[in-house]
């Protein structure tokens, strides 16, 4: 296939002479498409790059060493006033803050923050009134002095507090001395179950909320002297106490749970700006198909004059690969230019801090998946067109040619496509993710192009009934449908795939917030209930038995400990990043199995069991974890190591909000480690305040977790999710909006020869205009109706592979896919039926004769 590169390049800039007039719609698809992704990109970016910039300020150090349910020891200490300039120790944990107005009391959920005089070592604690840390806090609890404490403004507006007001943490009374505007360290805490409260942590020490088996977490924020190498004491420092129960954090990466979400969620919301440019690539190959249509006859008479296949080929590629830069730059404008411009804005409103930045990275992949996206969708109509004979092309005028391109074309679209794909899981960083997203939209595109023949054949065959001959518009707007031409598949491909990502999202939070609705108040208990000691659990369990509203009560011994090795070598090694592993984990004993409890692999260890250490492991979490009946696993624990063999495997279902540990072991493991245990309260929601009150009341130092409280701070965490995702689809829909209008622009003249026609058979305006929008409602009720079966296929497989919960179809929702698809239809319809109503029948029909 020979090819003249200079001549295809002349004549390539002489075409593009004329402007862009048939390539408007391909710049606006490409350029939203690019758009979308790029100002995800920026934003992400400006995220990691204020996350990194800020690292040392959001963690409080520019270390961390952190330990659960103890403080570190002598040679932990020894380490860090060796190693580092300056110290600070942080108690964290949550409890009750319990207001008293004489008969009247009020209790709200705390997350405490004990601290010390060093507090906060970077960055500055902002209060209202402005007064100084210490002085908010000061106060001697040993000269029996009432200390300070500084509470969130929520939390103070809950109590109904004053400053000046007392409140108390388990058995300590504080006074509030002010309100806690900012923290330097908030983003580094992660989730909290309540707003925060600062105390000294010497005025905890008769609170009965710190002490041996409570749970609490002690940090330690350090500042490196100048010149340390701060890698080289995070290796020291995990190889001489990471087997102790230790937990490293620095300021590399001081807010991990942040940035894993932020690259979650960005992946995901790009997975949708490539769906949108999907949707544009439609748009973008139907404009280059109408426009190669319109040079049907110079394409011919260039092959009539000698030139070869792949010149022709060459002169268009060469003009559409220079529309393309031009739609890409103009995306990346846009992407760079909102966010930047939205950046005050958005930087008072997320949680953590963001340097924005037209940063190179998002731009080069949003480049990539523009430039992709546009030879994918670009190169079949190019290719077939380079590949007719000059005698078949002046023969068919219509442009109308062979249906597939040869075999290497279609290899190299394969290829393009199995690249952009790639490009994808390379880019997100969630390989799986990028997979199943580029699955999906193939799937979709292939439903989506079986519906537009479907709907084109029975729009046909419905037009040729007996029963509608008395009615002409019908009959007109059914064979208008199921005519020739690219307008039904355009609309149907275009609107049907912008629908189908918001179908899925609207169906995926409607099934999650029916979750929370149907089976949580089913299952779920009323309350979660921490510290209870010892010789508190049968008072506690005798207080409830006596209560008329408490349906039952669970309760299990509770401690928290690290997974630290899985057969002999490093947990993390053996399971990488599995969320089991992440962190330190919620451990229990047991003599027999707990009721309910189903044994599914393996044997529990008999009720006198005296030997080595035995466990019983999460049947689902053991499976991911590569686990089997006899291995071996060593969980850290106190700073003690234990290693028990792993005997039985069971179900645990953590959807019901009771009780489930991932690792149960045998009673003799843990004899003598000091814990407390947890209950599950289960009772009717009418007597869930007196409840808390008495529970409270009774023991002061536990903490009760209203669960739904808890599912309330998840829907509200879905919400923003469902909100972003659903932005981020409104862009893939205004592209599919874009690509409307274009099959609307390109079949104005055949609608203005229609109407010239019925004009003269005398049919009136408004008998032409019906049956204009009866062909618009038609395919936009087959869009929308295609996109809600591609939509709950999407939405049940994600509910059903990664949710593993009951899919139910949402019919409001489905709904509202199907009018608004009418409605997109209709308005890019009546944009372009004005002309053709008003052009008078004889200079129509005289120009086409």
């Amino acid at each position: 296939m020979a090819t003249d590169l200079p001549l295809a390049l002349r004549l390539a800039r002489r075409e593009l002479r004329g402007g862009l007039r048939g390539f408007r719609i391909l710049l606006a698809c490409l350029a939203l498409g690019v758009a979308a992704i790029a100002g995800v990109g920026i934003v992400r970016s400006a995220i990691q790059q204020g996350l990194s910039d800020q690292g040392a300020v959001i963690l409080g150090g520019d270390a961390q060493m952190e330990f659960t349910y103890r403080f570190a020891n002598e040679s932990e200490r020894a380490f860090m006033a060796e190693n580092f300039a300056a110290v600070s120790e942080i108690v964290d944990f949550r409890s009750m803050a319990v207001v008293r107005r004489g008969e009247d009391v009020e209790r709200g959920l705390t997350q405490v923050k004990a601290v010390d005089g060093a507090y906060p070592l970077l960055g500055a604690v902002e209060l209202d009134p402005a007064i100084p840390l210490d002085r908010a806090l000061a106060g001697d609890v040993a000269a029996g002095e009432i200390p300070g404490g500084v509470m969130d403004r929520v939390l103070v507006d809950r109590l109904g507090l004053d400053i000046g007001d007392r409140f108390s943490l388990g058995l300590q009374e504080f006074e509030l001395r002010a309100v806690l505007m900012t923290q330097p360290d908030s983003a580094a805490a992660g989730f909290g179950f309540g707003p925060a409260t600062l105390v000294a942590h010497p005025a905890l020490e008769n609170s009965g909320l710190i002490g041996p088996g409570t749970l609490f977490e002690s940090k330690y924020r350090l500042i490196l002297p100048q010149g340390a190498d701060l890698a080289q004491l995070r290796t020291t420092a995990r190889d001489a106490f990471g087997d102790k129960g230790l937990r490293w954090q620095d300021r590399s990466r001081a807010a991990p749970g942040v940035e894993r979400f932020v690259e979650r969620i960005g992946a995901f919301l790009v997975i949708v700006g490539i769906a949108g440019l999907a949707v544009g690539g439609v748009g973008v190959s139907a404009a280059v198909r109408a426009y190669l249509a319109k040079k049907t006859t110079t394409i011919a008479t260039l092959r009539t004059m000698g030139a070869e296949q792949g010149t022709i080929l060459a002169v268009y590629l060469f003009q559409i690969g220079a529309l393309t830069l031009l739609g890409v730059a103009l995306g990346l404008l846009i992407g760079v230019s909102v966010p930047m411009a939205a950046a005050p804005l958005l930087s008072a409103v997320l949680p953590v801090p963001a340097v924005f930045a037209p940063y190179p990275a998002p731009l080069v992949e949003a480049a990539f998946y523009g430039v992709m996206t546009a030879l994918v969708f670009t190169l079949w109509p190019l290719a077939r067109t380079a590949e007719v004979r000059a005698a078949a092309l002046y023969r068919e005028t219509s442009g109308r040619v062979r249906a597939l391109p040869s075999t290497l074309w279609v290899a190299v679209t394969v290829a393009l496509i199995g690249a952009l794909v790639g490009g994808a899981a390379w880019f997100s960083g969630v390989p799986m993710l990028a997979y199943g997203a580029a699955g999906g939209i193939a799937g979709a595109l292939v439903i989506l192009l079986i519906a537009a023949f479907a709907v084109r054949r029975l729009a046909r065959a419905l037009a040729r009934l007996r029963l509608l001959r008395g009615w002409p518009g019908i009959r007109l707007a059914l064979a208008s449908v199921g005519g020739p031409g690219q307008e039904t598949g355009a609309v149907i491909l275009s609107l049907g795939l912008g629908l189908a990502v918001l179908a899925t999202v609207g169906q995926i939070d409607a099934n999650l917030r029916g979750v929370i609705d149907r089976e949580v108040p089913e299952r779920a208990p009323a309350y979660f209930v921490l510290d209870i000691q010892d010789d508190q659990l049968e008072p506690f369990k005798n207080l409830l038995a006596a209560d008329a509203a408490v349906e039952r009560v669970e309760s299990a011994p509770m401690l928290r400990g690290i997974l630290s090795k899985i057969n002999g070598f490093p947990a993390r090694e053996v399971a990488g990043d599995h969320w089991v592993v992440r962190g330190d984990r919620g451990i229990t004993y047991a003599v027999t199995p707990p009721e309910g409890t189903r044994v599914t692999a393996g044997q529990w260890w008999p009720e006198d069991h005296a030997g080595p250490p035995q466990a019983s492991f999460a049947r689902e979490e053991a499976q991911e974890l590569g686990l089997k009946l006899g291995d071996t696993i060593a969980v850290n624990i106190l700073g003690r190591e234990i290693e028990a063999e792993i005997t039985s495997f069971r179900e645990v279902d953590f959807r019901t909000g009771g009780i489930g540990f991932v690792m149960t072991l045998s009673p003799d493991a843990l004899r003598g480690a000091p814990h407390t245990h947890i209950a599950t309260v289960y009772a009717d929601a009418a007597s869930e305040g007196r409840l808390l009150r008495d529970m409270a009341g009774a023991f002061p130092n536990i903490t009760a977790i209203r669960v739904r409280d808890a599912l309330d701070r998840v829907g509200d965490a879905l919400s923003a999710i469902a909100s972003a995702t659903a932005w981020a689809a409104s862009a893939t829909l205004l592209t599919g909006f874009v690509v409307l209008i274009g099959a609307a622009a390109a079949g104005e003249g055949a609608r203005v020869y229609e109407s010239a026609v019925l004009k003269t058979l005398g049919a009136t305006r408004g008998r032409i205009l019906a049956s204009f929008a009866l062909r618009s409602a038609i395919m936009g009720a087959a869009a929308g109706s295609v996109a809600i079966v591609a939509g709950a296929l999407g939405a049940w497989a994600v509910m059903r592979f990664v949710m593993e919960t009951a899919f139910v179809f949402d019919l409001a929702s489905a709904l509202a896919i199907v009018g608004f698809g009418v409605v997109a239809v209709l308005g890019a319809g009546f944009a372009f039926a004005l002309r053709p109503l008003a052009a008078r029948p004889a200079q129509v029909l005289r120009a086409e004769g």
